[in-house]
């Protein structure tokens, strides 16, 4: 049998005005728009899971899977002075994805109470968030343990009525992963670790109100 527990929690508590779950509607960047994907990031007090699904990508298949974009981690709110944006740093645990080269990290300004607007710090790019009604409320950061009390890697997020599982994959990256390469390309490069690299979840649920 395998039983939740509270992950540890930060120093410094995430505002509330940035907990629950946002749904970006519009990515602006230099090579163009994209309002197609499916892109919805849960934030708890302290923690945060994201979720990124490509038009037309099918999480079932392998093609699709590498496709996914999905991390999740512990945030950090700097308070802007003098007139500037906040600016929210999502430092990453588990990623998807293999690592960056740069931080994540974006200038938060609020156009309404429900409405975000994100530019980058260390990119170009623009995000609107709009959060998720039912959002609110209830937050859990957990991670599974066994019987015996070690944790199995498996996480679970919670906002009101949403949640996000996350299930790690176990295998590490190869020894010659190169900067900012993609799951896709990796994949194509080590045809022989694709099942191991692909073996991960991420569930995105609603509980009906």
């Amino acid at each position: 049998m395998t039983h939740w527990i509270d992950l540890p929690a930060p120093d410094e508590p995430v505002p509330a005005a940035y907990r629950g779950v946002w749904q970006r509607t519009l990515l602006e960047t230099p090579e163009g728009r994209d309002t197609s994907t499916r892109v919805h990031w849960l934030q708890t007090e302290g923690w945060h899971a994201d979720l990124r699904v490509p038009a037309g990508a099918n999480p079932a298949m392998p093609e699709g899977r590498a496709q996914l974009q999905g991390f999740c981690g512990l945030t950090r709110i700097t308070p802007g002075r003098d007139g500037q944006p906040d600016i929210c740093t999502w430092e990453r645990r588990w990623d998807v994805q293999p690592p960056r080269s740069t931080p994540d990290a974006g200038y938060m300004v609020f156009e309404t109470r429900e409405r975000v607007v994100e530019t980058g710090v260390h990119g170009r790019y623009l995000e609107i968030w709009e959060r998720l009604p039912g959002s609110t409320g209830a937050f859990a950061a957990q991670g599974e343990v066994d019987a015996q009390g070690q944790p199995t890697g498996a996480m679970r997020f919670v906002a009101g009525r949403y949640a996000l599982t996350v299930r790690p994959r176990t295998a590490d990256w190869p020894a010659d992963l190169k900067p900012d390469e993609t799951l896709a390309a990796l994949v194509q490069r080590h045809p022989d670790m694709a099942a191991a690299l692909l073996d991960f979840d991420l569930v995105f649920s609603e509980t009906p109100a």
